[in-house]
């Protein structure tokens, strides 16, 4: 992508294609995670993102959960992180979860979508606004359609979409209904979004 492209988003990481992969799941979405982050290597050089649909009022485990089961750092997304290479944060229960320009992070108490806080298309359309062309969103698992407005966001900016098939989802509206926007780039496996992740972020760097 060239410079005046790239005006009004974030800076690049470095040897990276891609800067943030954000990812969004519901019901069943643990395992998926847990398979999914599993997967990368512990020199991921992309940020990762995540809204997975919480109860709002109890206390999530779910930063200590996946803390025993990957190699990354994983933390509850807290306002005024920074996205880092290599690192996994997470939305808390009931905020919405989005990325600024300069690659922070807010909380937003604004309203429920699909009735949820948090919700995807929160996250995907600032990660799209904020990292453009080199941001991937991950649709998997899940109830509802939370994400499919999203999707478009992250592909009208130029990012990559990929969304879970029907035979490895536990529900599958959630990637179908992302699928029905039109703009998918790869519906896959669970077992197989890790390596198509890392070949998008590390094997097919932009010259």
């Amino acid at each position: 992508m060239d410079q005046k492209s790239r005006i009004g988003a974030a800076a690049p990481f470095p040897n990276t294609a891609f800067d943030v992969v954000a990812l969004a799941a519901s019901a069943g979405g643990l395992r998926a995670l847990s398979q999914v982050l599993s997967g990368l290597p512990v020199d991921f050089p992309a940020a990762v993102v995540i809204v997975q649909h919480l109860h709002p009022h109890h206390r999530s485990w779910l930063a200590e959960i996946l803390s025993y089961r990957i190699d990354l750092p994983v933390k509850q997304a807290e306002e005024g992180d920074w996205l880092r290479p290599g690192a996994v944060f997470i939305a808390p229960p009931n905020k919405h979860l989005l990325v600024n320009l300069d690659g922070s992070l807010s909380l937003s108490d604004s309203a429920k979508v699909h009735f949820s806080r948090p919700a995807a298309n929160n996250l995907f359309e600032s990660v799209a606004q904020s990292f453009q062309s080199r941001a991937i969103a991950v649709v998997l698992t899940g109830k509802d359609g939370d994400g499919a407005q999203g999707v478009q966001a992250i592909k009208q900016k130029g990012g990559i979409v990929i969304t879970q098939d029907e035979a490895s989802s536990e529900y599958f509206s959630m990637p179908k209904s992302a699928m029905e926007m039109g703009c998918v780039d790869f519906t896959l496996p669970l077992e197989e979004i890790a390596s198509a992740l890392v070949q998008l972020v590390i094997q097919q760097i932009a010259a």
